[in-house]
């Protein structure tokens, strides 16, 4: 599996440049993502046999013959279904059409034409976009004549392809460039509003309120991961940060699937929220989506700087939210404990149906205290001491203001660095005879630096090459943590004889 890549619709590079934007739409399963993820040129949204594995829309960025173009990649469109799902993905591609230049229907060419196909038709005619017909799984020279059939659907520019293999696509992108808008030509203002752009983007080094000369790198876009179990609310909370509604919402679990980002600047700062898909247990998992679901919300974990872990507070901290929150953990990623549905717990509401054992007796003990709530979720999480916790509704956006500060401050703890000298007068105030250590496991510490960021990782030099005891290791990291602060963010520490 190929590490994630994001784009979003605001991204302001895009925007500024005049990049046009194609979206790719058709029925379920006839092969948009694979068409958007050969475009795009990688794995970015979830393809398999299963109909309807795509909802949100996804988005990416592409080059053809020295074009930038903007890629979207929408769920499939069956216009007259009323369920919920189907209606969402319908309102989602809406969006996709009325921000693209140029639009690709995407149809099976071994399935024979239905209704819904020539319905489909007659939206897209409505929305004035110039109109392509890619009809996909023509696999070789001699599957071309497919084509024949959908010459019924009134679309001129017409092409056989395969998504999977390549083949067609470009020649595909060789008519959509023709009709495309001519490049914007960059001007001096262009250059200069780009220089600006960057300087706001890397920022400024970040010097520490008490003035000590402790040393931040340079700002950079921070990358949020939002994880959590199947319906806790991730969703929910991406819109309610992001002022949107990005990301489809809905009580049925597993609602999304593909991981969905959005940038959001806040004081000028800014913030790549991902709304991954739930985690669950193995076991849970039934279809091929659900499982490449679940694999690629590990990716987009492991490749965020911050992880926002959602916990249902009518449910409590499950033993998959401590599995979950062990992965964040375990990869180095700062982290927010982010207790939703908390007015559901002042307001004495519960969630519908017969509770588990474990549910009941959580409840018979859960008073509306949020301080006792907090030591029992501590008492749950004792290896996240260093995650703060926020109390929100994300449904009604109680609390989610108190996020983006908090955000600011473990990303800049996050990239803190720490001069070699003034950990060592650290250690001249550190009174090890304290540390729970057996003697056998001591050793002497003769001198200490910090060898990167984000995690911020510490190597200690050693009279000789042991391995550090869990209680030494921890304790250093408290008297760390008391000195330099470090808040949100997993700390690191690795020791070297000095011979």
């Amino acid at each position: 599996m190929t590490q994630p890549t994001y784009n979003s619709t605001s991204t302001l590079a895009t925007t500024a440049a005049g990049v046009p934007t194609l979206a790719i739409v058709g029925r379920p399963n006839v092969g948009k993502s694979t068409l958007f993820n050969r475009i795009v040129g990688s794995r970015r949204a979830i393809v398999g046999d299963e109909p309807g594995i795509t909802r949100d829309r996804l988005y990416g960025d592409a080059e053809w013959r020295g074009r930038q173009m903007r890629i979207i990649d929408t769920g499939g469109i069956i216009p007259e279904d009323k369920d919920f799902i189907p209606s969402e993905i319908f309102r989602q591609a809406r969006v996709a059409l009325d921000e693209a230049a140029a639009i690709v229907m995407v149809v099976d060419g071994r399935a024979e034409l239905a209704a819904p196909d020539f319905e489909l038709v007659r939206l897209l005619r409505r929305t004035g976009r110039p109109l392509f017909l890619a009809v996909n799984k023509a696999d070789s020279e001699k599957q071309s004549t497919i084509v024949d059939e959908f010459h019924r659907l009134g679309i001129k520019q017409m092409f056989p392809i395969s998504a999977e293999h390549g083949r067609g696509v470009d020649d595909l992108l060789d008519a959509i460039l023709e009709v495309l808008p001519p490049a914007k030509e960059i001007t001096t203002e262009d250059t200069e509003n780009t220089e600006n752009t960057g300087q706001l983007e890397h920022g400024e080094d970040v010097q520490p309120a008490d003035g000590t000369a402790v040393e931040t790198e340079a700002a950079h876009e921070t990358r949020v991961a939002i994880i959590g179990h199947p319906n806790v609310g991730k969703s929910t909370l991406l819109n309610a940060l992001t002022a949107s509604d990005r990301a489809i919402v809905s009580p049925i679990p597993g609602t999304t699937r593909d991981a969905v980002d959005e940038i959001f600047e806040w004081h000028g700062r800014r913030f790549r929220f991902i709304d991954t898909a739930g985690i669950r247990r193995k076991g849970k998992t039934h279809l091929m989506a659900e499982k490449l679901s679940v694999v690629m919300a590990r990716k987009h974990l492991e490749a965020a700087d911050i992880a926002l872990l959602v916990i249902d507070a009518t449910e409590g901290v499950s033993q998959l939210d401590a599995a979950i929150a062990g992965y964040a953990h375990e990869s180095g990623r700062s982290m927010i404990i982010v207790v939703n549905k908390w007015d559901l717990v002042t307001s004495g509401a519960l969630k519908p149906g017969r509770p588990s054992k474990a549910m009941r007796m959580r409840e018979s003990k859960r008073p509306g205290d949020r301080d006792a709530y907090e030591e029992r979720l501590r008492y749950d999480l004792k290896f996240l001491n260093y995650a703060p916790i926020v109390f929100i509704s994300a449904h009604t956006g109680k609390g989610t203001e108190k996020i983006f500060p908090l955000l600011e401050e473990v990303a800049t703890e996050r990239r803190k660095r720490v001069t070699t000298s003034q950990m060592n007068r650290f250690l001249e105030t550190v009174d090890f005879e304290r540390a729970s250590v057996p003697v056998r496991s001591r050793v002497k510490i003769l001198y200490m630096t910090q060898a990167s960021v984000a995690p911020p990782t510490f190597v200690l030099f050693t009279n000789r090459a042991v391995k550090l005891h869990f209680s030494y290791q921890r304790f250093l990291e408290n008297q760390i943590r008391e000195a330099f602060g470090f808040m949100g963010t997993p700390i690191w520490i690795k020791n070297r004889a000095r011979n």
